[in-house]
């Protein structure tokens, strides 16, 4: 890989940014906002960040980065996409749970339930990230899809990702945001309570992470080599796939090389064929 140092690097910063934010949501809701239960309470609602930025977040990032791990490129390309797909599953289902408890704590306290625009772009998105893992597992991890569909939903399916990614990332700093603008009173959010510091500190290392996770995905010579011998899910008589599922980027010089060296060979040939022409013609 070039520039190992650095991507272990970007890598260590991210995770250190996205388990700081996990970490930070805990302390939040444990230490300001009064703990965790399931009953309608506030302490219902509370459940809301610590899933997001534990799911929605810090997994989902992870899940996006996953295929760039060098020490993983030596196993089969199928087992990453059932780890890049258990990941994100996992990150759905903590947002279903999140959501859900937003719902049932508005219902609970008799507040109306999608007002916001943190509200409407967070449903919004959590249905295309629904969407999203459908497609991916439809297209990319069973069998059944032929490989042109493949290798035109691949870019489709690679920025809708960082888009929903860096979406999510916003809107929970809107959700922070408005919870802190509602919740503190006294002294109010403009005053620069202990707790509003502490969560604009969460705020930033939110951003932090994601910003990292983006630049990782976005590096072409970070991404997964293509194998010589690649186990992939193809249709009975098809064409491996060739298009990398962790890729951002179009990389057309391998095709351009291949041609080259297709047309070297064949000027080489030709060029045998002449000079056994001419040995014959002299003998």
């Amino acid at each position: 890989m070039e520039d190992y140092g650095r991507f272990l690097a970007f890598l260590a910063a991210a995770l250190l940014a996205g388990f700081a934010s996990v970490v930070f949501s805990l302390v939040w809701v444990f230490q300001y906002r009064g703990g965790l239960s399931w009953d309608g309470s506030a302490r219902e609602f509370n459940w809301h960040p610590i899933l997001v930025i534990t799911g929605f977040v810090f997994i989902q990032g992870i899940a996006i980065v996953v295929y760039r791990l060098p020490w993983t490129w030596k196993c089969s390309k199928l087992l990453m996409k059932f780890i890049h797909a258990g990941l994100n599953t996992i990150a759905m289902i903590l947002a279903i749970v999140s959501i859900v408890a937003a719902f049932e704590y508005h219902n609970a306290q008799s507040i109306p339930n999608m007002y916001s625009l943190h509200s409407w772009i967070g449903l919004a998105v959590a249905i295309f990230y629904a969407l999203q893992l459908f497609v991916g597992f439809a297209v990319f991890l069973l069998p059944f899809a032929p490989v042109p569909l493949r290798a035109a939903l691949m870019p489709i399916h690679v920025y809708s990702g960082l888009t929903i990614f860096a979406t999510v990332i916003a809107t929970a700093l809107m959700g922070i945001t408005e919870k802190l603008i509602f919740s503190l009173q006294n002294p109010a959010y403009s005053a620069s309570p202990p707790e509003a510091t502490f969560v604009n500190c969460l705020g930033l290392l939110l951003v932090i992470f994601g910003a990292i996770i983006l630049w990782m995905a976005s590096r072409p010579h970070w991404k997964r080599p293509p194998e010589k011998n690649d186990e992939v899910l193809q249709p009975i008589g098809g064409t491996p796939e060739g298009t990398e599922a962790e890729s951002t980027m179009t990389d057309g010089s391998n095709a351009d090389k291949s041609d080259l060296r297709i047309n070297s060979e064949a000027d080489r040939k030709q060029n045998l064929k002449f000079d056994e022409a001419g040995q014959r013609s002299t003998m």
